[in-house]
């Protein structure tokens, strides 16, 4: 499948969460290539959006590479356990990004039930494989995604989206989970997902 190019990411957060649902969500490690549809997406709106870490021009080494060009992982710890993957959007200096929430597991199975459960992909149980990719910091797990990805080209071999199949689906937007101290920034609906699908964090 086409690899997404960099014009895809140039664009409003809003509008690249939207069409990232439905594309795959690659990571190739150690000749393994492990792969997941992309079913759930929060958009963060840079300086004008009190839930983003550039909210206000706020411009620290951890946020730096959202202030560069668009297509590149913006990677960081939250609890100081679970790593969450954002893609960053817009041209370099408007600090936009698109956090990947969850996603469903397309290929690589045994690889990512390895990273998730420590066993094989068939000994899961149906609990199990729901929660292998429904949220971020599982889907992070599943795919080996953390810091030392932080500013990776994701239109490099490593780190990358695919385009999907041309399925329909309906999409479904919402509040963004754990914002609660964002003030009125809590209630934007700037969470999208594919509705009735299982790996969707919350519904």
């Amino acid at each position: 499948m086409k690899k997404l190019d960099r014009e895809f990411y140039n664009r409003d957060s809003l509008i690249v969460a939207q069409e990232l649902l439905g594309k795959i969500l690659v990571r190739e490690i150690d000749g393994q290539k492990l792969s997941v549809k992309i079913v759930e997406a929060e958009a963060y709106m840079g300086v004008s959006d009190k839930a983003a870490h550039s909210f206000g021009g706020r411009r620290t080494p951890r946020v730096e590479v959202m202030y560069g060009g668009p297509g590149f992982s913006y990677i960081f710890l939250v609890y100081g356990m679970y790593h969450c993957f954002n893609i960053v959007t817009r041209e370099a200096g408007t600090p936009q990004a698109v956090l990947l929430r969850a996603g469903e597991p397309m290929g690589g199975f045994d690889f990512i039930a390895q990273n998730r459960f420590k066993t094989a992909y068939h000994q899961l149980s149906k609990s199990q494989i729901k929660n292998l990719t429904n949220g971020p910091g599982k889907l992070c797990r599943a795919l080996l995604i953390d810091k030392s990805l932080n500013g990776e080209d994701l239109c490099s071999n490593k780190l990358y989206v695919e385009e999907g199949e041309n399925e329909t689906f309906q999409v479904v937007s919402s509040k963004r989970i754990g914002i609660d101290y964002a003030g009125e920034a809590r209630d934007y609906p700037w969470r999208f997902y594919i509705d009735g699908n299982v790996y969707v964090s919350v519904k």
